[in-house]
């Protein structure tokens, strides 16, 4: 069975699922099911790390197996450097926000569990599966538990209206892009030689005209932007993270807004190169946008998780432009960003969530004066808010740092290059210092307000949960060379393929 350890990760959540409705009517035995799942699943998530041969671009661990071969479709898994991380990192953020579930969650505990188990089917699923159909129908299997996530255990009377948003918006992108797969697939050669697998494709891409590849990127380009969510399809964003439970917002930002990232370098830019000149410019733009829009916006708001949630805005930001800017740099960075993005932001939530769970407030106001009574709790918090606005030694500073350096590199052939778009994307981590900080100033120092003097500071579990993530932060950004060497090879044969000299693509 070790030798299938790309289906073990696929299966193993959905055979959690088992014990755990066995064991439904005791909430305590769910939660050392679920615990114990997730577990399993992040250690064999590090054994196939282990197993990954670092400096290889293609697939590795490849499984593959007929499933309806009439429609040429098949069950097909790999990892490159692309996904191997970030299926390593979805598990962690899984099993931690199960951990800190244990603690917040006592109401219909089982069907809780149950939904994240799912919920981490799709979202291992997506990074695994390089068949577009496979690839579809995990990218909307996470839809479901996590509309059941935030639509029960939401935290106000909103909470109905954000989980609707969330599904309405993400639902339109995906069956727009499920047409244009089927188009894809009747494009991809005559009837029994069609094809939706990856590599497959890719042989045949050649087939798809100019005219086609226009329509069938702005496609896929709109479900992976509003999944994102790109600028102008982040509404769904704030409302979704304000009402979700914390463990919700973790996975929300930490795992899947990256599926949107991932499908942009996965399928859209290998296999669809003259969409991609087509629409350069326009997600260019839209990059920039977001980048100074996520910051303006988050410094002016008073809800410390809306806060949180529009820096996801300008950070995806980043991961887009370092994605279109089409060179290794910019892609090896927004990859990293991913990464980064996941860890930093997830901390930040759950210590946005440790806070409301004491002190029952949000509101940046209603907050002050912190540090004075959880000393412990101020250094883990400090140390993700200068990871966020990029401190060099920390993770988010290397993804930065390299994104900026390829924006910098960008040289289109026509319109404005990268010392337009450089110059004005680095305002925005400017604009991160700004309101980060100023945040933490507001939240953590001043007056001691006595409702909050007897509050306790961080609890051996909730040390438990940042422990990990506060490792990787520090351990990313002074070393960080390791996940860069699993990243670049993988990277630079998707930037090839994108930018193919015989499409005349760049200068």
């Amino acid at each position: 069975m070790i030798d299938h350890i790309l289906t073990l990760l696929v299966v193993i959540p959905l055979l959690g699922l088992v014990p755990l409705f066995v064991f439904m009517r005791s909430a305590a035995a769910v939660r050392q099911v679920a615990v114990v799942t997730t577990g399993v699943e992040l250690l064999l998530s590090l054994y196939m790390l282990t197993r990954f041969r670092v400096g290889e671009a293609g697939f590795q661990l490849r499984e593959s197996a007929a499933w309806l071969p009439s429609l040429g479709i098949r069950y097909e898994l790999a990892v490159d450097g692309l996904s191997v991380l970030l299926v390593a990192m979805t598990t962690l953020l899984t099993f931690l926000a199960v951990l800190y579930s244990t603690k917040t969650i006592t109401h219909r505990v089982g069907e809780y569990m149950a939904s994240f188990l799912l919920l981490e089917v799709g979202m291992v699923g997506v990074f695994l599966a390089i068949d577009l159909f496979l690839f579809y129908v995990f990218f909307e299997l996470m839809l479901v538990p996590m509309y059941l996530i935030i639509g029960i255990w939401g935290g106000s009377p909103r909470k109905l209206y954000a989980t609707l948003k969330f599904v309405l918006f993400t639902l339109a992108g995906s069956l727009l892009m499920l047409v244009w797969i089927i188009a894809v697939y009747l494009a991809s050669g005559e009837p029994g030689a069609r094809t939706l697998t990856l590599p497959a494709l890719l042989a045949v891409r050649d087939r798809f005209s100019a005219d086609f590849q226009f329509w069938v990127f702005l496609a896929f380009g709109l479900a992976f932007a509003i999944k994102m969510p790109m600028f102008p399809f982040h509404t769904w964003l704030p409302d979704a993270h304000v009402e979700a439970p914390t463990a919700g917002s973790i996975i929300l930002a930490g795992v899947l807004l990256k599926a949107g990232g991932y499908g942009f370098l996965r399928f859209a830019l290998p296999l669809f190169p003259w969409g991609t000149q087509a629409w350069l410019p326009v997600l260019i733009v839209l990059s920039v946008i977001a980048i100074l829009y996520g910051a303006v916006v988050s410094a002016v708001q008073r809800d410390l998780k809306k806060l949180v949630a529009y820096s996801s805005v300008a950070h995806m930001g980043f991961v887009t432009l370092g994605i279109f800017v089409l060179n290794a740099q910019g892609g090896v960075g927004a990859v990293l960003q991913m990464l980064n993005h996941g860890i930093v932001t997830g901390a930040l939530f759950l210590f946005v969530g440790i806070q409301y769970e004491k002190t029952h407030k949000r509101l940046i106001a209603d907050l002050g004066g912190l540090a004075n009574r959880w000393p412990l709790y101020t250094a883990f918090f400090g140390v993700f808010v200068f990871a966020s606005l990029g401190l060099p030694g920390l993770n988010g500073f290397v993804g930065e740092f390299l994104v900026l350096l390829g924006a910098f590199r960008f040289n289109p052939p026509t319109g404005p290059g990268g010392l337009t778009w450089g110059p004005l994307a680095a305002i925005g981590v400017i604009l991160a210092a700004v309101y980060l900080l100023w945040m933490f100033q507001r939240v953590m120092f001043g007056v001691v307000r006595e409702a909050y003097r007897s509050l306790p500071d961080l609890s051996p579990l909730e040390v438990a949960c940042a422990a990990p993530l506060l490792v990787l932060t520090v351990v990313m950004g002074v070393f960080p060379q390791p996940f860069i060497a699993i990243i670049e090879p993988s990277v630079q044969r998707i930037v090839a393929l994108a930018t193919d000299p015989a499409l005349a693509l760049f200068k």
